[in-house]
């Protein structure tokens, strides 16, 4: 069996790049559309399968170290070969690959206040991802070039070759090594992509953030992904996002939660008050008589829900303030009031649990 590198005239020391051009060289000589003789037929096959060993870094080393010389297909690869060629495998797909393809997803997070969420909101954010070069277009050479065929596989993508097995000879079909399956050669590869047709670059795009979203929400752009190699189509942007903890607001559902403290002289006799809501003010009624866990609902004041435009509410748990430091006056008071009520002395009552010890948890976990 002869060496592989005195097949392709070069030396074992030869770089990748020097065997490529070794193949192609000898490749243009013996193709069988070239040189139809069978002297060249044998000589092209044994051109490939030296180049397909050598070109292949894993193959090169096993072969440098006395293995794998290129004799008879195992008994794996007849199996492969014969019933993969049989069968619709062993050669993928038929003709030259496309270098046009479908460019990646990308995910970016974006953090969303809680006021945003109410109406939802247009954003401008900043993407780093693969866009389409401005020199070349997509086209992957140089402008004023163009891709050539291939002369070993004339534009085929493929070239034909010969094992031996068990069953006999077998023709193969496997990717041309000398244009990767393009069917095409760049000679001329542009220079600010580097022949892929497309630049990484940051890039600013606005997106309506819908009202109602959670922490966790996704958001599908189709087409806001990663263009492609050789100028392909778009993949996806995912957008998922993160509401931001408010000090005053949280949610449960579409609901706003909240906790208002009332004077003790407020919450006997009522009174209006003016909040500062998310959204604007809101005017709250406190009715006279009003205890602490008592909950006030603003109808139609919380957040819009996603794909709707029914909004739910605000609602605001009391916290009764009970006055620590009194001058000896209003304790007289307190006490003159005392003694007209004839309250009963602090004794157990019935245990509720509502909103407000929801209000209350929170208020708990967060001190």
């Amino acid at each position: 069996m002869a060496d592989h590198y005195e097949t392709l005239g070069v030396s074992r020391e030869a770089t990748p790049e020097e065997i490529k051009k070794a193949y192609r060289r000898l490749a243009r000589q013996l193709h069988p559309d070239v040189n139809p003789s069978e002297e060249a037929a044998e000589q092209f096959k044994s051109v490939t399968h030296a180049y397909d060993v050598l070109s292949d870094p894993e193959q090169r080393q096993r072969y440098d170290m006395g293995g794998g010389q290129g004799g008879a297909a195992g008994f794996g690869d007849i199996f492969e070969t014969f019933f993969g060629a049989g069968f619709g495998g062993g050669g993928g797909q038929r003709g030259p690959r496309s270098r046009s393809e479908r460019g990646d997803d990308a995910m970016i997070r974006v953090d969303v206040e809680l006021n945003e969420v109410i109406f939802g909101v247009q954003r401008e954010i900043t993407v780093n991802t693969a866009v389409l070069c401005s020199v070349c277009e997509g086209s992957c050479c140089q402008p004023g070039t163009h891709p050539v065929t291939c002369d070993v596989c004339q534009g085929q993508g493929q070239v034909q070759r010969q094992v031996r097995s068990l069953f006999g000879n077998v023709l193969t079909m496997h990717p041309c090594g000398s244009c990767q399956g393009y069917g095409t050669i760049i000679e001329h590869p542009c220079v600010e992509c580097g022949g892929k047709g497309r630049v990484r670059e940051r890039r600013s795009m606005l997106i309506d953030i819908p009202s109602g979203i959670d922490t966790g929400t996704r958001l599908q752009m189709r087409g806001g992904g990663e263009v492609g190699p050789g100028g392909g189509p778009n993949g996806d942007l995912f957008i998922e996002f993160r509401v931001m903890h408010h000090d005053t607001f949280s949610r449960d559902g579409n609901d706003l939660l909240a906790t208002m403290q009332v004077s003790m002289a407020d919450a006997i006799l009522g009174t209006e008050a003016k909040l500062a809501a998310l959204d604007g003010e809101a005017v709250v009624e406190v009715e006279p008589g009003t205890q602490s866990g008592d909950m006030i609902t603003v109808r139609g004041r919380g957040i819009q829900g996603l794909r709707t435009t029914t909004r739910g509410d605000l609602k605001i748990a009391v916290q009764v303030v009970t006055p620590t430091k009194l001058s000896g006056r209003e304790k007289d008071l307190v006490r003159q009031l005392a003694a007209l009520r004839k309250d009963e002395p602090p004794h157990l009552g019935e245990f509720h649990q509502g909103f407000f010890g929801k209000i209350r948890d929170r208020f708990f976990r967060q001190g």
